[in-house]
Parts: structure tokens; C-alpha cells; sequence
């Protein structure tokens, strides 16, 4: 039976997640979600900053006598230069900064990168995949239709920044993420980012080309380096308000704002925006609007009435459509022969997460989970004492 529709009472989450819950008030499991990272990994005003210079003390210390004392990710958005911005001018880090062209950067966020970048005085590592077999991999995960072809760009990134970080022996990874803006996240809407046996299996059934350089880690590198790295979401540690740094940045870096979350990528801005909507009936700004609207950042007024609008100018939308079509070297019956097709998920695919569910490796992958966790503990004991 179809689910009767609701909405948070707090948020704008809605039944398009088909895994949402309500408590007795009407509000959704993302909102009581929220609240728990919340108090776990935001540290606010002086507590933040306190935390911060003690973590800053400790990467500068391990740092000396390298080139660089960490690495992090960019991509010419918002956060990822906002917590560049932070790590150079307030903590005085020397970051390497790593970016994954996949081959659908905009113009803009190009020159967003190497402005910024130039004007804050960061290196930059740019690692261009292969064109033939990334655009081979994208089509698989369009073929399996899934609402996860966005996940190689993801597992990529992260692949790239962990060899990074191993080939410079650094262990902190800087990461832009931070739970007010980005913690209402469906899992049916996209998972299987580190699932690299996901990937494969997708690849296998519906890809030609062999992946030979394409960046990934298995299960055992992506767990070794969740025991060996330590990610340090910065943002977290900072009175961070999206709108008031974009107006920072623009101001003091040059940074052009590019239109939406992650509309730096035309490819990340035509999926999020034409083909989850249209296809799954995901409309990724109800989840960052929701995170936006329990930081307080945005009224829910104010985000009910952005999701009136299009998901972005449809104009835009069907010049978007033309281009990825032919980039990818479809048609347009082909590509709407690919918007036509059943609707799958991720468990509908080998993947470590299916593997998971027998006994003995659920065990195994819980014992290593434990052990970050208590690892991970020690290190924040650490830094507080």
C-alpha cells in the first residue's frame, strides 16, 4: 500500500524518504538525529575554538619537518573553502589541498579553486581521472538505476585524499562537512559511498571498459585508514553560518557563488537536480534546507517556500540535459530509455553491506567498528586533557 504522505512538524523532511519516521509530536527521525550529533560533535563559541587550538597544536607538532601537516579535500563549494580558509588565516595549518576533476567541473568553480587557493597561499594536487573509464563507470550506475550514480565521484575523492595523505605520512584529513547543514540524509536516497564491492558489481553486469586506474579503496584499506587517518570536520569546532561565510569569502578570496549545493559539478547539479527529482522523487534540497532550518539559519517558512520553486531554472535544466547526454554519448531515446527504467536500490546489488548481514563477518565488521570508536575516544581524551 502507497505510504499517506506527512511532513516534520519541524522540518521540511517528508515521506519521499521511504524509511522516515514520526514521533507522538510529528517530528521525523532526521530532526532527533540531528540533536544527537549535535551534542556529540559540535562544539560551539569558546568550547570549539579551545578544542580546535589544542588539535591545531598537536598537527603542527607532528607536522614539522614536512612539507604539509595535513591534506584536505576541495571542490571550489562553499564549506570545502570556508574550512580551507579557516585551517590558513585563524590556525596557521599547511594544508594540501586535493581535488578530484572528474571531467564535469564548471567553469566557476575552477576559478573559485585557484583563486582562493592562490590568494590563501595553499598548494594544490589535482587528480584528473581517466575520462573513458570514469564516463563508462557513471553509465553502469545510470543503467542500474539506482538513485547512487553520484557514488564513484564520492568513493573517488576519498580514495584520492587517503593515498594522498599515506604517500605525504600525514594522518589528519581536514574535511568541510559539518552536521548543521548536512545531517538530514536518507539513506535511501544514496549510500554505498565506500561500498567499493557496489561499485564493481555495477560496473561488472553494466560497464565495457576495465577500471584500471580509477581511484578506490576495499574494505579492508577504507577500515585501515578509519584506524590510521583521522578526519578532523573543522567546521564543526566554528560558529559556522553558510551565508555569512559566503559573504566572507566573496569579500576577502573572490569566491563566486555558483547558484546551489554542489552546483560546482554540472553533473552534480543536473542529477540532484533533474534526474533524482524526476526519476526516484528525491529532492536533495529538503534535506539541507531541513539541517539548515534546525540550525537556525533558514525559517521553515522560508524553506517550504524554496521548495515551491524549481529545483533549478528549467532552461538551465534542459541545456544541462543536452550537454550530459552528449558527454556521455547518449541520445536523447537513449537517455530517456534510462530515465524509463524500473527503479532499483542498492540491495539490489552485490555489496559489502549485503555480505554484512551474515553473522560472522557482521561480527567482524562490528569488532572493527568498536575499535575505531575506542581508538577515536582515546584521541579525544587526548586532545582534552
Amino acid at each position: 500500500m502507497e505510504r499517506e504522505y506527512r511532513i516534520c512538524t519541524r522540518c521540511v523532511m517528508d515521506t519521499s524518504d521511504p524509511d522516515i519516521q514520526f514521533d507522538e509530536h510529528g517530528v521525523c527521525n532526521h530532526c532527533h538525529e540531528y540533536d544527537r550529533l549535535i551534542g556529540q560533535r559540535v562544539m560551539k563559541g569558546e568550547a570549539g575554538r579551545r578544542y580546535l587550538e589544542r588539535l591545531v597544536g598537536q598537527i603542527k607538532r607532528e607536522g614539522r619537518g614536512k612539507p604539509y601537516d595535513c591534506v584536505m579535500g576541495v571542490s571550489g563549494g562553499v564549506d570545502s573553502t570556508y574550512a580551507a580558509y579557516a585551517a590558513k588565516t585563524i590556525f596557521g595549518l599547511r594544508p594540501l589541498a586535493v581535488h578530484m576533476d572528474n571531467g564535469w567541473d564548471s567553469e566557476l568553480a575552477v576559478k573559485n579553486i585557484e583563486e582562493t587557493l592562490k590568494r590563501l597561499g595553499i598548494d594544490l594536487y589535482t587528480n584528473v581521472l581517466n575520462w573513458e573509464e570514469f564516463k563508462d563507470l557513471q553509465l553502469a550506475f545510470l543503467k542500474a538505476s539506482t538513485p547512487d550514480s553520484e557514488i564513484p565521484s564520492d568513493h573517488a575523492i576519498w580514495a584520492v585524499i587517503g593515498d594522498m595523505a599515506e604517500k605525504l605520512k600525514v594522518r589528519y584529513v581536514l574535511s568541510g562537512f559539518n552536521v548543521r547543514t548536512e545531517t538530514h540524509l536518507p539513506r535511501a536516497w544514496s549510500q554505498g559511498h565506500f561500498d567499493w564491492k557496489y561499485i564493481q558489481s555495477v560496473h561488472k553486469q553494466f560497464g565495457k571498459a576495465a577500471l584500471k586506474t580509477f581511484p578506490h579503496q576495499n574494505f579492508f584499506t577504507y577500515y585501515r585508514r578509519l584506524l590510521t587517518l583521522r578526519r578532523v570536520d573543522i567546521l564543526n569546532y566554528l560558529d559556522y553560518n553558510k551565508q555569512e561565510a559566503m559573504g566572507l569569502l566573496e569579500r576577502e578570496l573572490g569566491w563566486k557563488y555558483y547558484g546551489g549545493k554542489h552546483h560546482e559539478s554540472i553533473y552534480t547539479r543536473f542529477y540532484q537536480g533533474y534526474i533524482l527529482p524526476a526519476k526516484f522523487g528525491y529532492d536533495k534540497r529538503r534535506s539541507h534546507l531541513s539541517s539548515q532550518v534546525c540550525s537556525g539559519e533558514f525559517s521553515r517558512e522560508t524553506a517550504l517556500a524554496e521548495l515551491q520553486k524549481p529545483t533549478y531554472a528549467p532552461t538551465l535544466q534542459e541545456e544541462d540535459r543536452e550537454y550530459a547526454a552528449k558527454k556521455l554519448g547518449l541520445n536523447a531515446n537513449e537517455f530517456m530509455a534510462i530515465m524509463e527504467l524500473p527503479r532499483k536500490s542498492y540491495w539490489d546489488y552485490p555489496s559489502y553491506g549485503r555480505t554484512l548481514e551474515g553473522p560472522l563477518l557482521r561480527s567482524s565488521y562490528n569488532g572493527l567498528r568498536d575499535l575505531y570508536r575506542t581508538i577515536q575516544k582515546r584521541q579525544n581524551r587526548a586532545q582534552e586533557s
